[in-house]
């Protein structure tokens, strides 16, 4: 069996629970889901705050963050393909934009300044 590889959320986030609740009905075994609030502190991935403010995905031992590892998580599913076009060259640009803005928002109402424990 090869390496599994894992996709780190915000765990206190409804949407974010909602979108991993049907990732988690239908991806492979080869991907975890890490709440990031049950992370034991490790030297080993980015800091929580890092983690807190856009989905990161250890794959293969390297990182992929933002947009690029949400279609990357989909991909260990069956329907992943659905995902692929928001990496098309004229998509992505607007399509990673738009992800980096609303995980700002999303981050800083969420977590405001210095609440988020390290």
């Amino acid at each position: 069996m090869s390496e599994q590889d894992t996709l780190y959320f915000d765990g206190s986030c409804p949407l974010c629970r909602r979108e991993m609740g049907h990732l988690a009905r239908l991806k492979s075994e080869r991907l975890i889901l890490q709440d990031i609030h049950d992370l034991p502190e490790s030297d080993d991935t980015p800091d929580k705050a890092a983690l807190l403010q856009s989905l990161h995905l250890r794959k293969n031992g390297h990182w992929v963050t933002g947009l690029d590892a949400n279609i990357a998580a989909w991909q260990y599913t069956r329907i992943g393909f659905l995902w692929q076009w928001l990496s098309w060259p004229i998509i992505k640009p607007v399509a990673a934009w738009c992800y980096r803005v609303w995980a700002t928002r999303r981050y800083a109402k969420r977590y405001p300044a210095d609440t988020v424990a390290k």
